[in-house]
């Protein structure tokens, strides 16, 4: 039910904007957030935004990504900036709602590699 796009190959340092939409509408969306699973490695969380737009990064991203929503189109992106090879994952978006019902993405692979 959600559609996740943006991924692809970059250049250490580059950007990439990830952008994640209902196929439907989806009533009393609390968070938003993305994750990503590395390759050998479990899935992690990202950043997340509440419905207050208050948002939370995991370390290794703070200071590069930038996670936003517009609730109005049921979507939510995230800006990611100076990428590094650790970067490197399959990033999922994610949206839970007042009653704790959870709706992922499919995935969409970012590569980032010289």
């Amino acid at each position: 039910q959600l559609q996740a796009s943006g991924g692809g190959l970059v250049q250490p340092g580059g950007s990439l904007r990830l952008s994640c939409a209902a196929s439907r509408k989806i009533f009393s969306i609390n968070v938003m957030g993305w994750y990503r699973q590395a390759p050998g490695k479990q899935r992690e969380p990202v950043a997340a935004i509440t419905r207050e737009d208050t948002t939370n990064y995991a370390e290794p991203v703070k200071g590069r990504f930038t996670i936003s929503r517009d609730n109005a189109k049921n979507t939510v992106y995230l800006q990611m900036n100076s990428l590094k090879p650790e970067d490197t994952a399959v990033y999922y978006c994610n949206f839970r709602t007042l009653t704790m019902n959870n709706y992922w993405g499919q995935g969409t692979l970012v590569t980032v590699s010289s």
